[in-house]
């Protein structure tokens, strides 16, 4: 199956460019002064983005983040599954969906200016997960500059499932160096803790008095460089935050703003957690668009999500999908100019 490219548009000037390889988001533009700056991190050739970072603005599962050890317990049996960075399993490993070709069909929502429905069919054993998962996505773009990302899964067989979406974004633009002068809010009192593989320890702590607190908008320029144990383990933000809870469906999850363009992203979602990555493992090596190469810091990653490695954690929201139920999750990126 040939990979396809596909563009959502409003009335407003906003375009997203995405692929059927790995659902993956390649551009994001929106208006500036008589033209548009694209917002997203990528490539400029589709050679390129199947070269290039095989995560950048992709769908990643069928368990997003990372599983210790590569391994679970489901109903009484040891699923082992690849181990792809370090000894952890990320994104749903070798086989992750971020190297699949969904199938891409034109949609109509309401309240919607374009939209698109895309599927994939996960069968059983796939990566070394149980049951055959079938998914099903709706990209979508309103007047409102809103970006839906609107994910359903139902399975045969019991099974775990943990999907997100992985753009990298940075607010000054092409050629606009690192995300330091971003501004970050995350709508959340506590976040989980992970030890020197990057894995949760199974610690729900408090923000309060850390360098974890981004409750009020603080530039990453203050954090990113924190000697605070938990940054300084990792050399930036590698971590889930816990979304405080809400009467609404959709939470407000956080906002990246930049003060000088007065461009932003407010994330709102139904997932119980919103990973935030500063990008550190570009060094230079891989060249984004406009040959432009991806250093340190050049974008962040917003990821909403269920808590990395929830299989492995009793006190995290269960990732269990079984056959009685459906994989229910929406994703909102909120664009402002």
């Amino acid at each position: 199956m040939s990979i396809k490219q596909y563009k959502l548009s409003n009335n407003n000037g906003v375009t997203i460019d995405f692929i059927s390889l790995g659902a993956r988001i390649t551009s994001v533009k929106i208006p500036h002064k008589d033209s548009h700056v694209d917002i997203a991190l990528g490539y400029d050739t589709l050679e390129e983005t199947i070269n290039g970072d095989g995560y950048m603005g992709a769908i990643c599962g069928r368990l997003a983040n990372r599983v210790d050890n590569g391994k679970f317990i489901l109903e009484g049996k040891e699923y082992i599954l690849d181990q792809n960075e370090r000894t952890n399993h990320i994104h749903g490993g070798a086989h992750g969906y971020n190297n699949k070709i969904w199938e891409v069909k034109e949609s109509k929502l309401e309240g919607y200016e374009s939209a698109y429905e895309l599927s994939y069919l996960s069968v059983d054993g796939e990566g070394g997960y149980p049951g055959n998962l079938h998914l099903t996505i709706i990209y979508a773009l309103n007047n409102d500059n809103e970006f839906l990302i609107d994910i359903k899964g139902v399975t045969d067989k019991t099974t775990v499932v943990n999907l997100t979406s992985h753009p990298y974004f940075n607010l000054n633009g092409l050629g606009g160096g690192k995300i330091f002068n971003h501004g970050l809010e995350i709508n959340a009192n506590s976040f989980t803790p992970i030890n020197e593989m990057g894995i949760p320890t199974g610690e729900i702590r408090s923000v309060a008095n850390t360098d974890m607190d981004f409750i009020q908008e603080t530039k990453l320029s203050r954090r990113i460089k924190s000697e605070y144990e938990q940054i300084h383990l990792v050399g930036g933000l590698d971590h889930n935050w816990v979304i405080n809870e809400s009467n609404e469906a959709l939470k407000f999850a956080c906002k990246v703003s930049e003060p000088e363009s007065g461009r932003s992203i407010e994330v709102f979602t139904t997932q119980p957690g919103i990973q935030i990555y500063t990008g550190m493992h570009f060094d230079g090596t891989n060249v984004g668009k406009s040959n432009i190469p991806l250093t340190q810091y050049a974008g962040i990653a917003i990821e909403a999500q269920n808590f990395p490695d929830a299989v492995n954690h009793e006190n995290f929201p269960s990732a269990v999908l079984k056959p009685n139920e459906t994989y229910k999750e929406k994703i909102i990126y909120k664009f402002g100019f």
